[in-house]
């Protein structure tokens, strides 16, 4: 029989203002991450890449990749889930979900889209050329 991990959370109410913010705006994310990912590493079927290992301490932590669009990626970045595994204790520690100037600005004013793609109130301009630049090329 394969070892259960719980999930527990370095700083819950952070996590879940980022998690909704990703639900809101990047649903293909969140679906893949509540349905497909989180059963997964309950089940000890640990995802992404592994990043360090701590052998004293008995944990392994890991970036995973959340699947989005490619004009978000090329804007904000990826969406990573950064999490700790406690080997010992049977616990997947989640810590954040990156990039998490959007995410949190997300969470707290309602964004806006540039040609399908979430912009920030903070660097629109920015934003807009990026978007504006990489339309361009194609």
């Amino acid at each position: 029989m394969k070892k259960s991990y719980i999930i527990e959370y370095v700083d819950e109410n952070e996590f879940r203002k980022r998690e909704r913010a990703l639900k809101k705006y990047n649903m293909l994310a969140f679906k893949k991450f509540v349905f497909e990912y989180c059963p997964k590493l309950k089940e000890g079927n640990f995802l992404g890449e592994l990043v360090s290992t701590n052998s004293s301490l008995g944990t392994k932590t890991y970036e995973l990749k959340l699947p989005t669009d490619s004009m978000f990626v090329k804007v904000h970045g990826d969406i990573i889930l950064h999490y700790t595994v406690y080997e010992n204790d049977g616990i997947v520690m989640f810590d954040t979900i990156t990039p998490d100037d959007i995410l949190s600005e997300g969470h707290r004013s309602e964004l806006t889209t540039y040609k399908g793609v979430v912009v920030s109130k903070e660097h629109s301009e920015k934003d807009m050329f990026k978007i504006n630049l990489l339309n361009m090329i194609k």
